[in-house]
């Protein structure tokens, strides 16, 4: 049956990045912010503590689209309200959620595009949840 005698192997850490892969999951941890935070996260997760560039660029990308997230949660609530005060017209208020993902969009390329060349880039507005 079992041996009682079989000791499982202790999992291995993994193996650091090395600087041009550190370059590239750090500037798609920037570039995956163009579909949301989830990519953001996950990279974080998975090669925080394999590269110290990775690690603060994914830090940053996540912390600016969890931001974008709440800007939009937040027009969309206020431009609701606004819609049922005013019978409908407080709903163009709604517009500007797309002014943030446009932005989001843009500034996540941005980020790339420098992280990309091995330069740290930090957002113009963002909320500094995850430190």
């Amino acid at each position: 049956m079992t041996d009682p005698s079989y000791q499982p192997a202790a999992p291995q850490p993994a193996a650091p990045l090395t600087e041009a892969d550190d370059r590239q999951w750090a500037s798609f941890a920037h570039l995956g912010g163009i579909i949301g935070f989830l990519p953001s996260l996950i990279i974080w997760l998975v090669f925080k503590d394999r590269g110290s560039f990775t690690n603060s660029e994914a830090k940053e990308a996540l912390n600016f689209q969890i931001t974008a997230a709440i800007a939009q949660v937040a027009i969309q609530i206020v431009a609701t309200i606004l819609g049922v005060i005013t019978f409908g017209i407080g709903f163009l208020f709604s517009g500007l959620a797309w002014v943030v993902i446009i932005l989001s969009i843009v500034f996540s390329i941005i980020a790339f595009l420098k992280a990309k060349d091995g330069f740290p880039y930090r957002y113009p507005f963002a909320l500094r949840l995850i430190k």
